[in-house]
């Protein structure tokens, strides 16, 4: 018993060290910043061999969330933090909206050291999962279904064969393309990082129905676009 309850005293002591390593000059990126990361992230993940089945999602999808460092730190119990945005999307006419800028907490209790930094890239298939990202916060597993993403050459192959899930996950980290749980991580809405890249104080909903028409955001349309181009017809 004692030998447990020093194991645990340690763990959480050296995890005071590490965690904040979650709010490092890493993810203190400015609105523009997140947005060029972003668009290396998609680039990054168009390459993959595998990469079709995630293309095949975002061809019919109602929005993409993109964190392009998604920190984990941890020695036994850690935490996990990542800044992004969002832009949605109307598939009808390949129009994209947005973006509004969020973030993702997570936490993690297991057999794990160090501190890693993965790029994720989140599918919304439908309306119910878009709905959610209307609002400040929720959190996904609780407040919306979400699972790892496929991979492969189409759809069919995905662990969730029925691709329900309202939102599919996808990672990668030094080169491996692979779909990752996020279930009970907190979504929030960046206020801050909102309001420097609009220019005043607006919330999710209204910026989610502007179209992502200034200049600095189309590069990342254009290479969201070019990854829609690796879906399987």
């Amino acid at each position: 018993m004692r030998r447990t309850k020093r194991t645990v005293t340690v763990a959480l002591l050296l995890s005071v060290f590490l965690l904040p390593l979650l709010s490092t000059p890493l993810l203190a990126a400015t609105a523009n910043e997140r947005i060029t990361s972003s668009v290396h992230v998609v680039r990054d993940m168009s390459r993959e061999e595998d990469v079709s089945a995630m293309a095949d999602l975002v061809k019919s999808a109602k929005g993409v969330v993109i964190i392009p460092n998604y920190v984990k730190a941890a020695l036994g119990i850690g935490g996990a933090h990542g800044e992004g945005l969002i832009l949605r999307r109307d598939a009808s006419s390949n129009t994209w909206y947005g973006p509004n800028f969020l973030s993702i907490t997570g936490a993690s209790i297991g057999l794990q050291i160090g501190v890693q930094s993965t790029a994720l890239l989140l599918v919304i298939t439908n309306q119910k999962g878009m709905d959610r990202f209307y609002g400040d916060k929720f959190k996904l597993g609780a407040d919306i279904d979400i699972a790892a993403g496929p991979v492969g050459r189409s759809t069919g192959a995905a662990t969730d064969v029925n691709l329900q899930a309202s939102i599919y996950s996808y990672s990668i980290n030094k080169g491996l393309f692979a779909g990752l749980s996020l279930s009970g991580a907190a979504v929030t809405t960046d206020h801050d990082a909102n309001a420097s890249y609009w220019g005043s104080s607006i919330n999710s909903k209204e910026i989610l129905q502007k179209k992502a028409t200034v200049a600095g955001i189309q590069p990342l349309v254009s290479a969201l676009n070019e990854l829609i181009k690796k879906a399987v017809d």
